[in-house]
């Protein structure tokens, strides 16, 4: 089955370990070497109505993801990683 990086963007990630709700996908690591996704990122939750910013990123490996469906992705996020807000702008 063939899909776009596009049509990932925005399917909400739900954790099958604990059923949280991660939040919606935004962006993707990929490896051009290997022209492989490695690993989706997701936004981390906003602290206090978003008035102080946001919360570390998730960043889930493509390994964690157990399901791609239309409207959802499932993870086994026990491993999830976060990242920080400045790792990400060194990108």
């Amino acid at each position: 089955m063939e899909q776009r990086l596009s049509d990932l963007r925005d399917r909400e990630v739900i954790s099958i370990s604990d059923g949280r709700r991660l939040g919606y996908v935004s962006d993707a690591l990929v490896d051009t070497r290997a022209g492989r996704i490695s690993a989706l990122i997701v936004p981390g939750p906003a602290r206090f109505f978003g008035l102080f910013g946001r919360e570390d990123d998730y960043v889930l490996p493509w390994g964690s993801i157990t399901r791609v469906g239309p409207d959802i992705i499932l993870v086994d996020a026990k491993g999830e990683i976060r990242r920080s807000r400045r790792e990400r702008a060194a990108f």
